[in-house]
């Protein structure tokens, strides 16, 4: 059994009662947030790219907690250099974890430090956790090449981002679903500043017209994939 967490922003928690694994911990600082940084407790922290509303709270919990920080070779060294454990992956590399399998994908977006240095490619990322796999987008626009990632795999959960200006909008979210084919797919990267307005009900409304399976999240809310 897997337990998903939305924490708001584009902030998930996985847990398999064993492992917790938390992505783009983004909680200090967002006002949607519904947990703080100190309340988190995890064995992995995923990092898909290092702006600062995804790296985020990452680091801080990586060294309180001795976590694995998993990110892209850039993106791992400056971890590293800020004392937090690091394992430097890359896209299209896949490694096994001790939770499971963990694969970065191409993403289309940018990285940089808060300092604005290089940290390397954006990146999306499988995770095959408790025999499920999700595929957390990352910040990305639309691209074909999301029609390989659902052929390759079997994606239980899709998480995309609706908010527009930064990432995809609505309507390529929802174009994603459909070249991913998931069971399940959740909204995010939205409503968090007035930039990225976006209804998350209009994706789901969408996504189902299709006669796929969407849902949205409430900030904190808990579901078993």
């Amino acid at each position: 059994m897997l337990k998903l967490t939305y924490l708001s922003h584009s902030s998930f928690l996985l847990d398999d009662g064993t492992y917790r694994l938390i992505i783009d911990p983004f909680l200090s600082g967002n006002p949607n947030a519904p947990m703080k940084a100190d309340d988190i407790t995890a064995q992995f922290v995923v990092l898909t790219h290092a702006h600062g509303d995804h790296l985020g709270d990452g680091l801080e919990i990586a060294k309180r907690h001795d976590a694995l920080v998993i990110a892209v070779n850039e993106l791992a060294n400056y971890a590293a250099s800020k004392g937090a454990r690091a394992h430097n992956m890359h896209i299209g590399g896949a490694f096994t974890f001790p939770f499971g399998r963990l694969k970065f994908t191409i993403a289309h977006h940018g990285s940089s430090s808060p300092e604005g240095m290089y940290m390397g490619e954006p990146a999306g990322v499988l995770i095959s956790m408790a025999g499920r796999t999700v595929y957390h987008t990352g910040d990305t626009g639309l691209f074909l090449d999301m029609q390989l990632i659902g052929e390759r795999d079997h994606i239980d959960c899709m998480i995309a981002p609706i908010g527009d200006n930064f990432t995809m909008g609505i309507d390529d979210a929802v174009k994603a679903v459909e070249f991913v084919e998931p069971d399940l797919a959740i909204p995010m990267h939205y409503n968090t500043f007035p930039v990225i307005q976006a209804d998350p009900d209009l994706f789901r409304k969408k996504v189902e017209a299709m006669g796929m399976k969407a849902r949205v999240l409430q900030f904190g809310e808990t579901i078993e994939l």
